[in-house]
């Protein structure tokens, strides 16, 4: 029997004026764990190798962000990483936790980043695989980021666009993407209230520019007085977010250390699982709310 599956709690809580789905297991120091954005996530969904594994170490805590899963579907369109902070902070207090851990993958790596730069006292250590908002107003979008913008254009979703996005973008072996995985996100993909309001879109209108340059980290100044100890793991044949932003974040951060997985997507706690996992446990346990607990 696995007792950990077992021990999984999922409950609703309110953040704000908004709801938030989040699935709960193991005990310890609080842990975090942020999905990407792509069409269809959820965090048990894009965590579902890891949470277990974490659990038997930390407090795994895994929220639905807000326009995902089941969680309110609104996000703030003219800063969606702020907006995403601002959650984030708010899930804390609502949690009744003084500080966490941060894993954040792709857009939930940008959103941890961005309430460590804001609110540093919420925040211990953090673990980002690929970030999202690293470089990306300094060259043209990558072919990934351009397809998960795409998704829901054109004709609108279908189960042949997510599996190509999946298995061309997402993944670095096409075999590594189960069909169940990929109706689940579709399905995920195609609720009503995501298709009328996708929350990851291409900025439009008068300020788009600024919206731009809000995602992009490289931008901000306060990048490189974050004083976290980071740890950021990078697919080194990412298709979606561009592996030289692991440099970029290792040179500027001034505690952050950068490991580049070979044969390896973007989803490097799918691919690499137990490699990430080692590595996650080795970099959070080495913490003040490690020594606290």
């Amino acid at each position: 029997m696995d007792v950990t599956q077992a021990a999984r709690t999922e409950r609703t809580i309110e953040v704000g004026d908004r709801q938030i789905f989040v699935t709960e297991v193991g005990a310890g120091p609080a842990v975090v764990l942020l999905h990407g954005g792509g069409a269809g996530a959820t965090g048990a969904s894009n965590y579902a190798r890891n949470i277990d594994a974490l659990a038997e170490h930390f407090h795994v805590i895994v929220p639905d962000m807000p326009g995902y899963g089941q969680s309110t579907k609104r996000i703030d369109h003219s800063d969606p990483f702020g907006d995403l902070a601002s959650f984030l902070g708010g899930l804390i207090k609502a949690l009744g936790l003084e500080k966490v851990h941060l894993i954040g993958n792709s857009y939930g790596g940008a959103a941890a980043l961005r309430l460590a730069i804001e609110k540093p006292e919420l925040v211990d250590r953090l673990i980002l695989m690929g970030p999202g908002g690293i470089g990306t107003t300094r060259s043209l979008p990558t072919a990934g980021l351009n397809a998960l913008l795409a998704y829901y254009g054109g004709k609108g979703p279908s189960l042949e666009k997510i599996t190509d996005f999946i298995r061309t973008y997402l993944v670095f072996d096409p075999n590594d993407a189960p069909a169940d995985l990929i109706e689940l996100r579709y399905q995920a993909s195609i609720d009503p209230e995501v298709v009328a309001n996708p929350p990851l879109r291409r900025p439009s209108g008068p300020f788009a520019l600024r919206t731009l340059w809000r995602m992009d980290f490289t931008r901000d100044s306060r990048l490189a007085q974050v004083q976290n100890k980071t740890l950021v793991v990078w697919g080194a044949r990412d298709k979606v977010n561009r592996p030289s932003g692991a440099l970029m974040l290792a040179e500027t951060m001034p505690n952050c250390d950068a490991h580049l997985v070979a044969n390896t997507g973007h989803w490097v706690q799918w691919e690499k699982a137990d490699l990430f996992n080692a590595l996650a446990v080795a970099h959070l346990k080495d913490s003040s709310l490690g020594a606290d607990q």
